[in-house]
């Protein structure tokens, strides 16, 4: 007899239904999950992200294929740069970490890279649990390279791979994030650094669940190394960042997010994301799923030029940025907006509707005192800068 379908195996079932039963299904790495915690309001993302969908396989399928991701000539870059950085066991990796983060200790003179193999991600999950708890107890410097780690999302598991976690000797635990920006002078692009913030607290809340289970809890610290290029070279130089408030930001947008299940059980039967569907129903299919678009997305996610589009076609504020939707209340579509502004509609008691009317009303004196203006309702939305209002 078949084994009885529990509330996992009947999710992950219905996951892989609405991927294709044929697609396979693509890991949701820190990047991703960054991404999706700066923006916990869109289901759509949330439930492609936890049905394992190639987001930009689906936007080419769409016909907005997405200008998002790394090229390959970064790829190979960063590779070949964390392979120097790495060499020798990680001699040199080591050493910076205690030059930066634990000058204290004993220096790394015979530190561990134990073997991290498994089959599957369950499995080298489990083994890298079980090589941080050895390391943990051994009291030793001990470097994990490409280690799993799991992290539950909104009820569905997620596996990630940082590029290295480190031991302390005190059994303290570090992430290192290496990239392959450089640091000029001893500083690098601050919104670069600030995307490796993000991504490296999706570790360490990560590294935390593994450390709960411990008796007891190691350390899981909070200032992470960022290793980069220095200046133009292929020299390592590091960086030690502070992550507490991406960190303590991050788990609380996940904790927010509504779970997958609750998502699935809202779509219409027979959903499927499958590139290979038909136009029509494969749009059907991904309007289906609220969004939450806003300008940010541009940046950080595959489907953004396929959501930017319908969120223009049907009239919605957020197209024009997260912080105009945020003074706007209510007022979610241009048209209401326009409407409020001129008296049509909207309660005057609002904040909003009474700074729009004001709004409204100098740009009328402006315009009594300068008549070859543009006239119109339209212009109060184009007399200001994007992503303003007039107060």
């Amino acid at each position: 007899m078949p084994p009885p379908r529990t509330r996992g195996t009947a999710l992950r079932q219905r996951l892989a239904e609405l991927r294709g039963p044929d697609v396979p299904a693509k890991a949701l790495d820190a990047r991703a999950l960054a991404a999706l915690a700066a923006n916990p309001g869109c289901k759509r993302r949330a439930i492609l992200d936890g049905a394992g969908v190639n987001k930009a396989v689906l936007a080419d399928a769409l016909g907005s294929p997405s200008a998002f991701g790394q090229s390959q000539f970064a790829f190979m870059r960063g590779n070949a740069f964390e392979a120097r950085v790495k060499a020798d066991g990680g001699a040199e990796l080591l050493r910076l970490v205690h030059e930066k983060l634990d000058p204290g200790a004993e220096p790394p003179t015979r530190a561990q890279v134990p073997r991290l193999d498994a089959i599957g991600p369950e499995g080298r999950a489990a083994r890298t649990a079980l090589a941080l708890r050895e390391a943990t107890e051994a009291a030793a410097w001990t470097l994990l390279d490409h280690p799993m780690l799991a992290l539950d999302v909104a009820g569905s598991p997620a596996f990630l791979e940082p590029d290295a976690v480190v031991v302390h000797p005190d059994g303290s635990w570090t992430v290192v994030e290496i990239k392959s920006f450089p640091m000029l002078d001893g500083s690098a692009d601050p919104a670069k650094v600030g995307a490796a913030a993000r991504q490296s607290a999706v570790y360490v809340l990560a590294l935390e669940e593994v450390a709960a289970k411990l008796d007891p809890a190691p350390r899981v610290r909070h200032r992470i190394l960022l290793v980069c290029p220095k200046d133009f070279s292929n020299l390592p130089t590091v960086s030690a960042v502070d992550v507490r408030k991406q960190r303590a930001v991050t788990g609380r947008q996940l904790a927010r997010l509504t779970r997958i299940e609750d998502i699935a059980d809202t779509l219409p039967e027979g959903t499927c994301f499958a590139p290979d569907r038909p136009s029509a129903e494969l749009t059907a299919a991904v309007e289906s799923v609220p969004a939450a678009y806003a300008p940010e997305c541009l940046a950080a996610c595959e489907l953004a030029f396929h959501c930017r589009d319908h969120s223009r076609t049907s009239g919605a504020v957020t197209t024009l940025g997260r912080s105009l939707r945020a003074e706007l209340g209510d007022l979610t579509t241009v048209d209401e907006v326009l409407a409020a502004a001129h008296g049509e509609s909207g309660d005057p008691d609002d904040p909003a509707v009474a700074a729009l009317r004001r709004a409204a009303e100098l740009r009328a004196e402006a315009l009594a005192h300068h008549p070859e203006e543009p006239q119109g309702r339209q212009g109060i939305l184009d007399a200001e800068p994007e992503g303003a209002v007039c107060h």
